[in-house]
């Protein structure tokens, strides 16, 4: 039996940017992206504090360094610069696997979406 799991989480970062002319995705600093083992092009679920919305994505790398977390596409009409947000990532493993599975969660700082 197979079965669906937290497999990345960053926890309360702030929307820097909103691009509503782009394809779609949300941007993510890269440094965040390697802390909580999220690539490029990941299925990730995104969900506002402020708002309550919750809509799912992919991930495309953002400038290094930066504490870019920019929304594009029609993601841009859903959460506003400034929003806190999670994002999320899961991952579909074994039963027995996931008994001992521990997922990466980060904590960055709100003000500056920098590493802690």
């Amino acid at each position: 039996m197979f079965i669906e799991v937290l497999k990345s989480k960053i926890h309360n970062v702030t929307v820097t940017g909103a691009n509503l002319q782009y394809v779609g995705s949300v941007s993510i600093d890269e440094d965040l992206m390697e802390a909580s083992n999220i690539i490029e092009n990941e299925k990730v679920q995104v969900l506002d504090m402020n708002n309550g919305e919750r809509l799912e994505t992919y991930v495309i790398k953002g400038k290094r360094g930066s504490g870019e977390i920019c929304m594009n596409g029609p993601a841009a009409r859903k959460v506003a610069i400034g929003d806190i947000v999670i994002i999320m990532s899961f991952a579909t493993i074994d039963f027995q696997e996931g008994v001992s599975f521990k997922p990466v969660i980060i904590f960055p700082d709100t003000k500056t979406n920098k590493l802690i």
